[in-house]
């Protein structure tokens, strides 16, 4: 055994801590996927803090921590933060035999992870809108069958009926057919946007009765080409109605009451717990 698997079996252990889940197959999952395979030749450029800077060699040891590592310089694209990603995906809870979609999926290396935690029978339709992303991303997931590139925008595109809608890039609200494609039970986690210095990580559920949704900590990803700006009717909320949010809902189900926290055209996000009263 090398290295690199030692502080990936490391790296795996902690992510599965934090990812707070008993589910043993997290851990698994970021033991068995090899990172170093999603990025690139190195040395890596990685950020930490307020910084970026090389590692000293090509050993992936380096980037089995909780670092960004730089994917497009110039766009401001990264491979993601390993922690974040953990939480989030302890967070959805992928199950074996799920339908996910994955927007913003890079070069892959989360939508790898995925896939290993929904086979068998499961499989992850990935959307990425740079081009050359995405090719890297077909070629570094041509070995998982379960998993489906597509180069394209996922806003615009029609998603398939999805028991996970896992969202890496910011939207001021997600597009009302995203919320249609979520199967009964569905559960779709984004990075919201409402205003400029607004950055929350929400993860919302289809009931019943409507969707609930719940912020469960500060996310700042990249915009969200189509999905990032709201329009000029648009009710942004403050942070502090922003928490308080805890279902969302298409207009054209339900009008926009005294309870909306924001509006933002078909969807509005409201104070009121589905299946009970305000909050």
């Amino acid at each position: 055994m090398t290295g690199s698997d030692d502080a990936r079996k490391f790296y795996a252990k902690l992510m599965a801590a934090h990812a707070r889940s008993a589910d043993p197959r997290i851990e698994e999952a970021f033991a068995s996927v090899p990172r170093e395979a999603f990025l690139g030749p190195g040395p890596w450029t990685v950020f930490a803090g307020d910084g970026g800077f090389k590692t000293p060699t090509a050993d992936p040891s380096y980037i089995y921590q909780n670092v960004l590592v730089v994917l497009d310089a110039d766009k401001g694209i990264n491979n993601g933060e390993p922690l974040l990603h953990a939480m989030w995906i302890g967070k959805v809870q992928p199950k074996p035999g799920e339908a996910v979609t994955h927007i913003g999926a890079g070069t892959g290396y989360y939508t790898a992870l995925l896939a290993k935690l929904i086979e068998p029978g499961g499989s992850v339709t990935a959307f990425e809108i740079e081009a050359d992303l995405a090719e890297r991303a077909s070629q570094n997931l041509a070995a998982y069958d379960n998993v489906k590139v597509i180069q394209g925008n996922a806003v615009t595109s029609l998603l398939r009926p999805s028991d996970i809608i896992y969202v890496n890039a910011g939207v001021a609200a997600p597009p009302a057919a995203w919320l249609r494609a979520l199967k009964p039970g569905g559960r779709m986690i984004f990075p919201w946007r409402p205003a400029e210095r607004i950055g929350l990580a929400v993860i919302v559920t289809r009931m019943a009765g409507g969707f609930a949704c719940q912020p469960f900590m500060g996310s700042w990803f990249i915009p969200c080409v189509g999905a990032w700006v709201g329009g000029p009717e648009a009710k942004v909320p403050t942070r502090e109605r922003a928490v308080r949010t805890r279902s969302i809902w298409l207009s054209e189900d339900k009008v926009p009451d005294r309870t909306a926290t924001a509006v933002f055209g078909d969807v509005w996000f409201s104070s009121r717990i589905i299946g009970g009263g305000k909050r």
